[in-house]
This record gives C-alpha cells, structure tokens and sequence, in this order.
C-alpha cells in the first residue's frame, strides 16, 4: 500500500517539476526582453520578473526536483528489479539528462538576477524546448516498457525535435515581422 502512495507522490511532483521548468524558461525569456527595454519599462518589470522567476525557482521547481527524486529512489528501494530492466536504465539516463537540464537553468537564472542574459530569447526558446523532448522520453519509456518500441519512439522523439525547431523558427519570423 504505501508503494501506491510513494508512486503517486512521485509523479505529482513531476508533474510539478515540470510545470516549474516550463514556465521558468519562459520567464528567462521575458526577464531577457526586459533587459533590452527602455530604462523606464526595464525599472518597472525588471523586479517584478526577477521577483516571479524567484519564488516559482525556489518555491516549486527545485523542491518538486528534490522530492522527484526521494520518491523515486523510494520506489527504486520498494521495487530493486526494476535496475535489471533497460528500459530503466534508458530512463534514468533521460532523468540525468533532465537534471543536468535543471543545473543548466540554474546558471541562466543566477545571471538573470543580475541583469545579466546569458542567451538572446531565441536560444532560450530553442532551450525551452530540451525540457519537452526529456518529458517525451521518459512518459514514453516509462509507458512502453520496451527497447524495440522505445527505438520507434526516440525517431518519433528526433521528429519532434525537428518540428519543434521549425516552429520555433516560423515564429521568430512571425515576431519579426510585426
């Protein structure tokens, strides 16, 4: 019984994980624009963005990553066979990768509170996206179980990566245009 309940604690804060690198990403990008504003608007949103990116970084996003990953060693220690399984040992290496994603957004969040950008809002869009394509690998891995069909779904997982950098191409033109 209290397998359930650590499994369903886990991915709630997954799903809380996720949610906060999302949306973080995309304050990243507006505290960027922010900086590129006239003194007057820059004063006015420069703190207000700063104080939203604060609390949602350390208020939900590295505590639901920490608590990802108590709960999912607690599962790992309730259910030890699932170390013998590849699929797992490709989704744990995504999750490293999602980690290593979360240290990476570490960094652009101390310069932004600053006021120093590390990338233009383009890049960050581009980055924005790394966290959706992890997400794609690990619900996929997770739900199939299965080396052949996780194979089919990481070349659906490389055409999603080329659909979501075209659309983030067409819509840097869009924006450009008006």
């Amino acid at each position: 019984m209290a397998f359930e309940y650590i499994k369903a604690l886990h991915i709630i804060f997954v799903v809380t994980w996720f949610a906060g690198l999302f949306y973080v990403v995309r304050l990243f990008i507006y505290q960027t624009e922010a900086l590129e504003r006239p003194e007057a608007e820059r004063a006015i949103l420069k703190p207000q963005l700063d104080l939203m990116t604060r609390r949602l970084w350390t208020i939900i996003t590295w505590p639901s990553a920490i608590l990802t990953l108590i709960l999912g060693i607690a599962i790992l220690f309730y259910r030890p066979a699932y170390l013998q399984m590849p699929f797992m040992h490709a989704k744990l290496g995504f999750v490293f990768l999602l980690y290593a994603y979360q240290l990476g957004c570490q960094r652009i969040y101390r310069s932004l509170q600053q006021g120093k950008p590390v990338w233009n809002s383009m890049r960050l869009r581009l980055w924005n996206e790394v966290a959706t394509l992890l997400l794609f690998a690990i619900v996929f891995l997770i739900v199939l179980k299965n080396l052949v069909d996780m194979f089919w779904g990481m070349l659906g997982l490389v055409g999603l990566a080329v659909l979501l950098m075209l659309a983030t191409k067409w819509y840097k033109k869009r924006r450009e245009r008006n």
